[in-house]
């Protein structure tokens, strides 16, 4: 109590309170650097050991205190979730930027190009800018140069002939006649259009006499022409049809001319007529031997020397699908190139040349005393010695098996059926045509039968006899489809086709199938070519 009390009295004296004073204050400093000491060294072992040692949560099932990796720290269920979120994100927003980076050096290439484009139009604009005034300077030059040296043309007035025509001044002779002196160029202006006008036949006496199907498959053919016109007045060519006759001598040669003459716009000559005769059999005659045809066109498949004339008249093909169209499907293929035989021949001479001529002399057989020349027993001979000779597979026939067709005087009449020529020509490589014995009988109806049915089934045709005249001869190339020997030669024939490459024989049989499809097979063919020879020789575009 008395220290106390002294304490509480201010002690005993100055000397006592400074003591206390001091002693107190070592006490707060000790207590406070313990308290210190305890914080600073105990929490943090008693904290390290807690978070080392603890177990995992009841509810968590894992350690709450421990040390732990940074990713471990979302592994609760809505941390991982957000961390997710958060890592798809961002390589999303890193996919992204490296996207946009991508794009965007994209699109500055694109603007240099764009750039770049735009100037090369520029460029463009001005190069075709200077191109248009090039041209139009042309142009300009060009109309001008024309205007000062070529003068205006325009279409001629087209002519009409007045209807009393009194004709051309006449020529030497009949057979002078030719395209300056006997056909009127004035009816066929080059801007006329070729119009042709045909004659009704059944309106004349001449109908009467036709064959019915040559004279259908005619009309058929010039109704659906189109050159063809109703209008007579400014018709360039007038067509007339004269055979086949139904029967051979029915009409009396003088009768025909005066036929002829009467028709309404023959005007005193005939002058731009057409007279046609067409051929369906191998026997046709000359209907127009000894008629007088004054100026018109003699279009047949039979003429003699004597009243062919080279130029003006034409030597047309016969009529041997009149009605019908031929079927193609029965026609051989090209190939092969050679066939059975190597060439086929079957005919039957039924008057000899000796007494056709009269036993006329040529100027050799004057000067050597010797009979007239009739090849035709030397062209037995040789082809029959190549066909016992076997070195190669031919076929000669020189007498009919049954009765040979009717034909000409001097002529090689064909034998059997048409269809069973046909299958022989089938197997052969080459048929030969042996032309008439007559020099005077330039062509005649067999022989035209004969190459026909060659071209139709793809047999090359050898002609023996080099002065026949072939159909359109002067506008078609025979020589690119068929072979054309003078009959002196008939002893190197043999060699002459054996010589003939592959090649060339696909060559001429292909170009005999055009001319037989173009020119020969059908009447609108064989009419349209007689018109289409017609406008080329008078040169009408």
């Amino acid at each position: 109590m008395t220290g106390y009390t002294m304490l509480r009295n201010g002690g005993v004296g100055n000397g006592g309170q400074t003591c206390m004073l001091r002693w107190s204050n070592r006490i707060r400093l000790t207590w406070l650097s313990f308290t210190l000491f305890v914080i600073l060294v105990f929490f943090p072992l008693i904290a390290h050991y807690y978070l080392t040692t603890l177990d995992e949560a009841d509810e968590a099932g894992k350690r709450i205190f421990g040390p732990r990796a940074g990713n471990e720290l979302c592994e609760v269920k809505h941390v991982l979730d957000l961390c997710r979120i958060r890592e798809s994100v961002s390589e999303e927003l890193l996919q992204l930027e490296a996207k946009r980076q991508e794009l965007n050096s994209e699109i500055a290439k694109l603007n240099l190009k764009i750039e770049a484009c735009k100037r090369s139009i520029e460029n463009a604009k001005q190069d075709l800018l200077q191109l248009k005034n090039v041209i139009s300077q042309t142009e300009h030059s060009y109309k001008e140069l024309m205007a000062q040296n070529q003068p205006k043309l325009s279409l001629p007035v087209r002519l009409l002939p007045e209807k009393d025509d009194v004709g051309l001044p006449p020529p030497k002779g009949l057979r002078s006649c030719r395209l300056h002196n006997c056909f009127d160029y004035s009816r066929c202006p080059l801007t006329s259009g070729f119009p042709v006008y045909v004659y009704d036949s059944d309106r004349f006496a001449l109908g009467s006499y036709l064959d019915p199907l040559v004279k259908q498959a005619f009309q058929a053919t010039a109704r659906a022409n189109v050159y063809v016109t109703e209008n007579a007045d400014i018709a360039c060519l007038y067509v007339i049809l004269v055979g086949e006759m139904q029967e051979l001598g029915v009409l009396r040669p003088a009768d025909l001319e005066k036929q002829l003459y009467s028709l309404p716009h023959w005007r005193t000559d005939g002058h731009n007529h057409v007279i046609i005769s067409l051929s369906r059999k191998s026997d046709t005659q000359n209907l127009l031997y000894n008629v007088s045809t004054g100026r018109a066109m003699v279009a047949q498949s039979t003429f003699y020397a004597a009243q062919y004339r080279p130029g003006f008249d034409l030597v047309v093909s016969p009529l041997v699908h009149a009605m019908s169209e031929p079927n193609f499907m029965e026609i051989p293929p090209q190939v092969p190139v050679k066939r059975k035989y190597l060439f086929t021949f079957q005919g039957e001479k039924i008057e000899s040349l000796r007494s056709s001529l009269q036993e006329a002399r040529s100027f050799e057989e004057e000067m050597e005393g010797d009979p007239p020349a009739d090849y035709d027993d030397r062209i037995i001979a040789t082809l029959k010695a190549v066909q016992d000779s076997k070195l190669d597979q031919v076929l000669v026939e020189f007498t009919c098996k049954n009765q040979p067709k009717p034909s000409l005087p001097t002529e090689w009449a064909l034998c059997g059926e048409r269809e069973d020529r046909l299958e022989l020509l089938k197997l052969s490589t080459f048929a030969l045509i042996i032309t008439p014995g007559d020099p005077r009988l330039v062509i005649s109806s067999g022989c035209a039968t004969r190459l026909f049915e060659a071209l139709e089934v793809g047999a090359v045709p050898v002609v023996l006899g080099e002065h026949v005249q072939l159909p359109y001869q002067d506008v078609l190339q025979w020589s690119e489809a068929a072979l054309v020997v003078p009959k002196p030669r008939v002893t190197e024939v043999h060699f002459l086709l054996r010589s003939l490459s592959d090649s060339d024989l696909l060559a001429m049989r292909r170009q005999g199938r055009f001319l037989w499809e173009t020119y020969f097979s059908t009447a609108d063919s064989i009419f349209s070519t007689v018109l289409a020879v017609i406008r080329t020789r008078i040169q009408i575009p």
